[in-house]
C-alpha cells in the first residue's frame, strides 16, 4: 500500500484501499501514529476519524483525526441570559433551557475520538480549521467517527454530526444522506483498528441521549444549590467569604460517604476486653494457641479461665484436619480496581492514576482505561499479548513460561458490554515511562500475567485442644502451588508451618498470658475504600468517580493524608451535617442511584429522555425550595 503526506492544519495521510467491496481513497488526519507509521519511534499522542468520500468510479474515504490527551467534548451551560448570580433566581434554572458549550470556552472541538480531543483550536483559527475540514471533506459520502465505546463516545459521535452538517456550501453535510458509521475498538493495535474498520455500525442514538439526560440534570441542580448556598453565606461569615459552596448530585453523596466515617469514629466508644493466650512448646516449635471464647468484656471471668488452664497444666490433640485449599487468580482489571490499588498499593491518588493511565494507552503501551468489564472476550488474543511480554526483562521469563508450559483461561468475569479488561499491550521499561506511569504499566503486565496463571494452592491443617472444659485451636498453612502469587508476590499465602501432632496427644502448657485490649474505632475511609462504596452505590462512573474524589478534595470538604486517607474538613462536616438535619435525600446515594437507573433505561431505549430529566428535575425542585426555608439549621451548625 502506497501511502502519501502531506501537511495542513493536522497531517493528511492519503491512500487506495478497499471499502465495503468498492474501491476507495482514503484520507487521513492526525492519525495514531503507530498504526499509520513504520517509524515506531515517532508516536504522536492522537487518534483517528474516517470521512469516506465517493469520486465517479469510486468511494473515496478521508480519514480525519487529531490529538490531544485532555477531554475537552462539549458539555451543557445555561444561556447568558441565566448566567448572572445577582440576577437570576436560582429556583428559575431548573426550568431554564440549556445549550452545548465547548467544555474550554475558547476552544472549538471538531472531532472527538477515544474520548480525547480530537482537534481543538483557539477562537482565532476556527475560520482556518473550519475551511480544512471543509476542504478535506469536499464531495464525501462517508463518515466513520473512532471514540470510546461508551455513553460518552455515542454522545461526541452525535455533537460530531451536528457540527458537520453546519459546514456551508463545501463540507459534510450529514443530512444530504450520506453514511454515518462508527468503529469500537479498545486498543490502538493494528489488528484492532482493522477489525474495528471491518465492524463498523451506525452510532446509537439512545445511549447519547442518557448522556445529555444526565448532564442536564447535574447542571440544573447542582448550580441552583450551589449558587443558592453561595451567594447566601458570602459576606454573613467571615471564615466562608469567597468560598464557593458547591452542590453536586455526585459530588456530595461521595463526601457524604467520608463524613459518615468520621462521624463513626467520633462517636466511637472503646471497651476493654481481655483474652487468654496459652503457649506450648513441642518439637522445638513455640505455639501460640487461640481460646475458641476469642475474647471476653470482663476481666474476672477472664482471669478464672486464666487460672482454669494454668492448674490443668497439658492441652489433649482433640482432633487434627488438614484441608485442600485455592485462592483463585483474580478476573480481568477494569478501572475501579485499578483506581483501588493504584491508591492503596501505589499510593497514587484516583485522578492522576487515570491521568497516567490514558497516557499509557494513547501511546499503546496499554489497552483503553475506561471499562467496567472484569471478563475477557471468547476472541481475545491472549497469546499474542504473552508474546509482546516475552521481551520484557522484568517478567519477560514468565510469560515465556506461560507460553511454553500452556497459560490458563481466566476466570469468568463480569462483562458490561464495554471494553474488555485492561491489559498491556506491548512491553515498555521505566526509562521510557518515568517512574509513576512505570509502577502503575507494571501492575497491569503482573495483573494480566496474573489472570492467565494457575491458582495458588495450599493446605490448611488444624489442630485442636482441649484443656479443663475449654477449646483452643491452631491453623498451619503450606504452599504446594504458588501459582498467580509468583508474579503478584504481594498476594502470596503466609506460609505457617506446624509440627506434627497425634490425635490424643498431650502437650505440656509452658505458659498462659492474659491480654487486656480494647476496641478501636474504624479508621478515616480511605480513597480505596471510598472507590468501593462508591461503586456499590452508583454514585458516578468509571469515567467520573476519579473525578468527584478530586473535587471534594479541591473544594476543601476533605484532606488526603497518610496512608492516602479522607479526613473530612470542618466545612465539609458541616455541610452534611446541615443537610441531614434538613433533607438527608440530598447527601445519601439513594436518589443518585435511582437517577443512574433511570438513565440507563434511557440508554437502552426503555424510556423517553425527557421524561426521565422533567420527572428528576421537578424532584429536585421541590427539594430545592424546602431547603431554603429550612436554610436556617445549616447557619447554625456552621456557627457552631
Amino acid at each position: 500500500m502506497q501511502m502519501s503526506t502531506r501537511r495542513g492544519s493536522t497531517e493528511v495521510h492519503e491512500f487506495d484501499g478497499m471499502f465495503q467491496g468498492f474501491s476507495a481513497h482514503y484520507k487521513v488526519t492526525s492519525v495514531i501514529g503507530h498504526v499509520f507509521r513504520s517509524d515506531r519511534s515517532r508516536r504522536r499522542d492522537s487518534e483517528l476519524y474516517v470521512i469516506l468520500q465517493r469520486s465517479s468510479s469510486k468511494i473515496q474515504p478521508l480519514s480525519v483525526g487529531g490529538g490531544s490527551r485532555n477531554r475537552t467534548e462539549q458539555s451543557l451551560d445555561f444561556p447568558a441570559a441565566f448566567q448572572d448570580w445577582t440576577v437570576t433566581d436560582p429556583l428559575d434554572l431548573f426550568q431554564a433551557p440549556v445549550l452545548k458549550t465547548e467544555s474550554n470556552p475558547k476552544s472549538l472541538l471538531i472531532l472527538n475520538v477515544l474520548n480525547t480531543c480530537l482537534l481543538t483550536l483557539s477562537s482565532g483559527n476556527k475560520a482556518h480549521i473550519r475551511r480544512h475540514l471543509s476542504q478535506e471533506a469536499r464531495g464525501s459520502s462517508h463518515l466513520v467517527l473512532w471514540l470510546d465505546c461508551d455513553r460518552e463516545g455515542e454522545n461526541i459521535c452525535f455533537e460530531v454530526c451536528i457540527f458537520l452538517s453546519v459546514i456551508e456550501c463545501t463540507g459534510f453535510l450529514v443530512k444530504e444522506g450520506r453514511r454515518v458509521y462508527r468503529a469500537r475498538f479498545s486498543s490502538v493495535t493494528e489488528n484492532d483498528i482493522m477489525k474495528a474498520m471491518s465492524n463498523l455500525v451506525e452510532p446509537n442514538e439512545d445511549e447519547a441521549l442518557a448522556v445529555d439526560a444526565r448532564q442536564e440534570i447535574d447542571l440544573k441542580v447542582g448550580v441552583a444549590f450551589t449558587r443558592f448556598q453561595t451567594n447566601y453565606f458570602q459576606g454573613k461569615y467571615g471564615n466562608l467569604d469567597s468560598r464557593v459552596i458547591s452542590y453536586g448530585p455526585c459530588q456530595t453523596p461521595t463526601l457524604g460517604f467520608c463524613v459518615q466515617r468520621y462521624l463513626q469514629i467520633t462517636t466511637f466508644k472503646p471497651e476493654k476486653f481481655w483474652a487468654v493466650h496459652p503457649y506450648i512448646i513441642h518439637n522445638g516449635y513455640e505455639l501460640k494457641l487461640e481460646w475458641e471464647r476469642n475474647k471476653l468484656f470482663d476481666s474476672n471471668v477472664a482471669e478464672m479461665f486464666q487460672k482454669l488452664i494454668m492448674e490443668d497444666g497439658v492441652v489433649e490433640v482433640t482432633g487434627i484436619s488438614e484441608k485442600q485449599e485455592s485462592k483463585t487468580r483474580p478476573s480481568g482489571l477494569n478501572t475501579v480496581n485499578l483506581l483501588k490499588v493504584a491508591s492503596s498499593a501505589l499510593g497514587i491518588g484516583p485522578q492522576l492514576a487515570m491521568q497516567l493511565a490514558e497516557r499509557l494507552y494513547t501511546q499503546g503501551f496499554i489497552s483503553y482505561p475506561r471499562t467496567e468489564s472484569t471478563a475477557y472476550p471468547s476472541s481475545f488474543e491472549f497469546r499474542g499479548i504473552l508474546g509482546a511480554l516475552v521481551s520484557s526483562p522484568s517478567w519477560g521469563s514468565y510469560a515465556q513460561s506461560l507460553l511454553a508450559d500452556g497459560y490458563l483461561k481466566p476466570r469468568s468475569g463480569t462483562d458490561a458490554g464495554d471494553h474488555p479488561p485492561i491489559t498491556p499491550i506491548r512491553s515498555a521499561s521505566e526509562d521510557m515511562l518515568g517512574s509513576d506511569a512505570w509502577r502503575l504499566y507494571q501492575y497491569v503486565c503482573q495483573h494480566f500475567l496474573g489472570t492467565v496463571s494457575p491458582d495458588c494452592k495450599f493446605v490448611r491443617t488444624t489442630i485442636e485442644f482441649s484443656v479443663g472444659g475449654e477449646f483452643l485451636h491452631i491453623v498451619g498453612q503450606h504452599v504446594t502451588i504458588k501459582g498467580y502469587t509468583c508474579i503478584m508476590p504481594w498476594l502470596a499465602v503466609k506460609e505457617n508451618n506446624l509440627p506434627q501432632f497425634t490425635k490424643g496427644e498431650k502437650v505440656k502448657i509452658s505458659k498462659v498470658d492474659l491480654y487486656e485490649g480494647e476496641t478501636v474505632p474504624p479508621d478515616y475511609l480511605s480513597e480505596s475504600e471510598l472507590i468501593s462504596l462508591m461503586e456499590k452505590n452508583g454514585i458516578g462512573t468509571d469515567a467520573s468517580i476519579a473525578v468527584h474524589i478530586n473535587n471534594i478534595c479541591e473544594r476543601n470538604y476533605v484532606q488526603v493524608q497518610a496512608g492516602r486517607k479522607l479526613v473530612p474538613t470542618a466545612l465539609g462536616i458541616c455541610l452534611i451535617r446541615g443537610y441531614q438535619c434538613i433533607d438527608p435525600d440530598l447527601c445519601l446515594p439513594d436518589i443518585r442511584s435511582f437517577i443512574e437507573q433511570q438513565i440507563t433505561l434511557v440508554a437502552k431505549g426503555q424510556a423517553d429522555h425527557c421524561l426521565v430529566v422533567q420527572h428528576v428535575i421537578q424532584q429536585f425542585k421541590r427539594k430545592f425550595s424546602y431547603f431554603v426555608k429550612q436554610v436556617i439549621n445549616l447557619i447554625n451548625l456552621l456557627l457552631q
